[in-house]
């Protein structure tokens, strides 16, 4: 009896991990048709019209000009910065996370671009008004770095959102699975 119920148990299992290994990882850009609380239709940049369902975790997120002000203390920022002749770190972009992406990509790494920029994902801990520019602490797990917001650097904060933000017309960057049921999406950018 006990060798059949563990055999029983082991074929599903086995049958559970084949249905998730079916699941292949779909990345879609393109505009939004329609949407409805439950499914989202996209005109693909490939030209394709993809129907996906969302997923029970799904995460939307929608960007939001904001100014530096609107920085807070423990707030998780991302910033691009590029190392100037001073040899300090200046922002080319701030952004701030909602929480459900802390710690998403934390530390300070180089990017591979022209610029030779980097990337900062971390915590603040203050910020300071230094004349035309101010000043961003931050913490990560391997450090602190202090980061430079020159006037007209853009600040967007990220903010996760519901599904009835997405409308007509919208560019959307998307994370999705596809299995046996279809297109389903994890993650929803609106660009």
């Amino acid at each position: 009896m006990i060798k059949t119920i563990l055999q029983a148990a082991a074929f599903s299992a086995i049958a559970l991990s084949c249905a998730q290994a079916q699941e292949t990882p779909v990345n879609l850009n393109g505009l939004v048709e329609k949407a409805d609380a439950t499914t989202l239709v996209v005109n693909a940049d490939d030209a394709s019209v993809q129907t996906l369902k969302f997923g029970p975790k799904i995460l939307i997120l929608q960007p939001r000009a904001v100014t530096l002000a609107d920085i807070k203390p423990n707030d998780y920022v991302a910033s691009a910065a590029v190392k100037k002749e001073d040899g300090k770190l200046h922002s080319t972009e701030v952004r701030i996370f909602p929480e459900a992406l802390r710690g998403a990509g934390e530390g300070q790494k180089p990017m591979n671009d022209p610029r030779n920029q980097t990337m900062t994902n971390a915590t603040v801990t203050g910020t300071v008004s230094a004349g035309a520019a101010n000043i961003i602490k931050v913490k990560f797990p391997e450090g602190e770095s202090e980061l430079i917001v020159d006037p007209g650097v853009s600040v967007t904060r990220i903010e996760a959102v519901q599904p009835g933000a997405l409308k007509a017309g919208m560019k959307v960057r998307i994370q999705a699975v596809r299995g046996a049921d279809g297109l389903v999406a994890n993650r929803i950018n609106i660009q």
